[in-house]
């Protein structure tokens, strides 16, 4: 199977191929001479043919991204990369080829036909995104194993296989196997699969399959369950309160306590938990997210009712200008430039009062320009920590002096006890954990700030690109008038000095 190359020159696909290949193949002769001479957007071609061109590197294919057939059969290529702008690949072509691992195809999520024929390839993976597959070809590579053909269970568009040539296909089993593990497949190895068959795999492995469905389901089942919970993470992203409903922040908070562990230990000292405060947070944030995300709404639905306005008085005045222009005679163009300049202001003046409306609206809208944010929550988060600092300050010194006076009978760990040495240990242990509490408190509110300001940020961010470019429209539209009344005063001077 391998392709011997020492007396070849390997290619890597190079700016040269490519242009080539295109003026070559176009649908009709006219068009790759059209290619030859002009040039062509690589933009605009859907298929490419690189066959039998010793191509031993996939490179260069990133502009041809509206491309949905590829041919790269009959060359040397060892490795499946550089597709991934390919997203609109409907047919691909790599057989005959030295590839050994299937990789690389990530991003073909429209691929419907695949091959794979004649390469050297052991195992079928890595095509998990290709949800779209109706056509696999994979004959004669080096597949032993029936277990491959479990793998593509998961694609339920796929209607014909071709396994012909590989050592799997020796098994005794090989056709009932595959036609009980996919019961949709019509064709098998360039044949329809017969009923006959296909009731005959079925009373075999009924049990296998009955179990492996079983399976199936429950792997189904839990990762509708992790999409559940990723959708509901994202949305408690969106309201800057993700892992607020429990005792996430109290955790975070111990993680890098040291001595946590130990003061703990000390008798009186009550569990210290403030899980209660960071649920009333989480339930305030989703409930300013909800607020949020309808000021929002209603923002965008005015800033498109303020442009379609300032639109349709712009193109009124325009095809007023316009009108009024048609036939100009020449002791009129000092008034027409008078007219392009105050057409210019009008524009200019529209643009700006439907600016000046959306910043009305928009700051009528307190949540859309100025979140909400956290203070008062996350300052009782900090009053309880000092509390709780106040209080384990307290039991300390107190056991400090029980210890001193031998009057501290109950049971400690000896790294407990270490910390009691004298007063400025178990002070300095107690302010350190206080330190890396609030500190945990603080990054917190810092990051959900950061994120609401981000996020009002984009939303102005958006309105100011609007803006430069309808000014950017503007200011064209006025050069092209311009333009046209230079062109105006010079034909008016040429017909001067030739007499008329």
């Amino acid at each position: 199977m391998s392709r011997l190359y020492d007396t070849i020159e390997p290619n890597v696909i190079d700016e040269k191929m490519l242009q080539k290949a295109v003026e070559e193949q176009g649908p009709q002769e006219e068009l790759g001479q059209l290619a030859k001479r002009e040039g062509i957007d690589y933009k605009d071609v859907t298929e490419l043919q690189l066959d039998f061109r010793n191509i031993l590197k996939i490179d260069n294919l990133w502009q041809f991204v509206n491309l949905t057939k590829l041919q790269l059969d009959n060359n040397i290529i060892e490795k499946i990369e550089a597709l991934d702008s390919l997203v609109h690949l409907i047919w691909l072509d790599l057989s005959f080829n030295n590839i050994e691992v299937i990789e690389g195809l990530e991003a073909l999520v429209k691929l419907q036909d695949l091959s794979l024929y004649n390469n050297r390839i052991s195992k079928i993976e890595n095509l998990d995104t290709l949800q779209e597959l109706q056509v696999f070809s994979i004959g004669n590579n080096n597949l032993t194993a029936l277990e491959n053909v479990v793998y593509l269970r998961q694609f339920k568009n796929l209607r014909t296989l071709n396994l012909t040539g590989n050592p799997v296909c020796e098994n005794e089993q090989y056709s009932m196997f595959i036609a009980a593990h996919l019961p949709d497949l019509v064709y098998l190895d360039f044949r329809l699969v017969d009923e006959n068959t296909r009731e005959l795999a079925d009373i075999k492995y009924q049990y296998v399959i009955d179990e492996l469905k079983q399976g199936e389901a429950q792997a189904l089942a839990k990762l509708v369950e992790e999409q559940a919970k990723q959708k509901e993470l994202e949305h408690h992203k969106a309201a800057y309160v993700e892992y607020l409903n429990g005792p996430f922040l109290f955790e975070s908070m111990y993680a890098e306590d040291t001595e946590a562990a130990k003061l703990a230990y000390l008798p009186g000292m009550a569990d210290f938990k403030f899980v209660l405060i960071c649920e009333n947070l989480f339930a305030y944030g989703l409930k300013e997210h909800e607020k949020r995300e309808a000021e929002v709404s209603t923002f965008y639905e005015c800033l498109q009712e303020a442009i379609q306005d300032s639109q349709q008085q712009s193109t009124k005045i325009i095809l007023d200008f316009e009108n009024d222009s048609q036939g100009i005679a020449d002791s009129k163009l000092v008034k027409y430039n008078e007219d392009i300049t105050q057409l210019s202001d009008m524009l200019m003046t529209l643009e700006m009062q439907t600016v000046d409306q959306l910043e009305v609206r928009g700051r009528s809208n307190a949540t859309v320009l100025c979140f909400l944010t956290f203070f008062h929550t996350m300052a009782q988060c900090r009053d309880l920590e000092n509390h709780h600092h106040e209080k384990l300050l307290e039991i300390a010194i107190t056991t400090l002096e029980k210890i001193v006076k031998s009057e501290f009978d109950e049971e400690m760990p000896d790294d407990v006890r270490l910390l009691f040495v004298d007063k400025d240990t178990i002070v300095n242990a107690v302010n350190a954990s206080h330190d890396i509490h609030l500190l945990k408190i603080d990054n917190r509110e810092d990051d959900i700030i950061t994120k609401a300001n981000s996020w009002s940020s984009s939303v102005h961010k958006n309105e100011l690109s609007r803006n430069r470019n309808r000014v950017r429209e503007i200011n064209q539209y006025i050069d092209h008038l311009q333009e046209e009344l230079d062109n105006m005063e010079r034909s008016s001077d040429s017909l001067l000095e030739a007499g008329y």
